[in-house]
């Protein structure tokens, strides 16, 4: 790392890339000494305080009039809030409280930073998926989670078709080839009902 910071100093004291490195570099002491000692829940605190101070620096040193840090961070310091959840990170409750608290978190920022455009409904469609997989594969509900997830990707769609370009209906595309999802998987089940059935009458 010093030998790095005398290069970057001697050859482009201008631009301070030597950080890029650097960071990997700490990572692998620590990650070791983490590892090696089982402390998993700690590695999580260390390394996204890390993550977190290194973008605040960059941000710092090439846009310090734009504090786009905020908008990375989040997601980091979800991980060492799952990781001291243990099974809990696993439940439905966690998942609605992670997606309504994302959701509220970004859509602050879009109202507060740049409401010319509502770009919270992209994390918003991303991060529904969370609770909605969780709990039809907890009841194992596959047919019910396609025409639930086709839903979901149409209604996102449209609000983008309408927010992004009203003028041209171009939602119908994406929304057509969805609608194959939940109706091959309602065919695969009724055929393989079928199937049984058949085969038990046989029997």
């Amino acid at each position: 790392m010093i030998f790095l910071g005398i290069v970057n100093y001697t050859t482009s004291p201008q631009t301070m890339w030597f950080i890029y490195p650097c960071l990997l570099l700490l990572l692998w002491p620590i990650t070791l000494f983490f590892m090696s000692n089982k402390m998993y829940k700690q590695y999580s605190i260390v390394c996204s305080a890390m993550i977190i101070a290194f973008l605040i620096v960059e941000n710092y040193l090439y846009a310090p009039n734009h504090l786009w840090f905020i908008y990375a961070i989040y997601p980091i310091i979800w991980w060492p809030i799952l990781m001291y959840l243990g099974e809990k990170a696993k439940t439905l409750k966690t998942a609605l409280i992670g997606c309504a608290s994302t959701i509220i978190y970004y859509a602050f920022l879009n109202i507060m930073l740049s409401p010319q455009y509502p770009w919270a409904i992209y994390p918003a469609f991303l991060i529904m998926w969370w609770p909605l997989a969780l709990y039809h594969a907890q009841r194992k509900t596959f047919v019910a989670f396609s025409v639930t997830a086709s839903l979901l990707i149409s209604i996102f769609f449209i609000i983008v078709n309408v927010v992004s370009s009203p003028t041209v209906i171009w939602a119908i595309y994406p929304i057509f080839v969805t609608l194959w999802w939940p109706l091959s998987m309602y065919f695969y089940v009724y055929k393989r009902k079928m199937y049984q059935a058949t085969f038990t009458k046989r029997m």
